[in-house]
């Protein structure tokens, strides 16, 4: 089976995980062509492919402008094929249901905004990644650790990805786009 990762990145914890669903793919014996939105060109159309897996992260409420971009114009070839959705936030990472209220809506706002309707949904959890930010970002993501009860150190990367229900979720993908499932 082809098929094609499309992401987009802020501080590159969503490429990570695009870069694991290809490997994930490809150690399931199939082809993935892994794609950052930002370089997207006409030539990248999901049609092409068997299975198409968007992934974005949640920043302020949105998801990437580029990763926006190619759903809304390939939303028609998105909806008529397999294809899968990540989406990347801090908020996937704890059980507070005002959070995981606000992530149901970051989720509906991309599909309103984009036209494309993923049957399939996968809430990855984010990283903290201070190694990356500026010093106005850095502060910002600390009081937003604070008010969450974490305790994080300035200049130190933390990892909330649960990379095994990432796998599941991929493979899950995978069997539900096979021919005859």
């Amino acid at each position: 089976m082809r098929v094609l990762v499309v992401y987009g990145t802020t501080e590159g914890q969503t490429r990570k995980i695009a870069e694991r669903i290809a490997a994930r793919v490809g150690d399931l014996g199939h082809e993935a062509t892994l794609l950052d939105a930002s370089a997207a060109g006409p030539g990248d159309d999901p049609a092409a492919f068997d299975l198409a897996i968007l992934a974005g992260s949640v920043h302020v409420g949105r998801y990437q402008a580029p990763l926006v971009d190619y759903a809304r114009r390939h939303a028609a070839a998105l909806n008529a094929s397999a294809s899968a959705f990540v989406s990347v936030s801090l908020s996937a990472a704890g059980d507070d249901p005002e959070d995981w209220a606000g992530l149901a809506r970051c989720v509906e706002g991309f599909r309103h905004e984009t036209g494309w309707r993923a049957p399939r949904l996968h809430h990855a959890a984010g990283a903290f990644r201070f190694t990356r930010y500026d010093f106005l970002k850095s502060w910002a993501m600390r009081y937003v650790a604070y008010r969450r009860g974490e305790h994080v150190q300035a200049g130190a990367d933390r990892e909330y990805t649960d990379w095994d229900a990432l796998d599941a979720f991929v493979e899950e993908t995978l069997a539900a786009a096979a021919p005859g499932a």
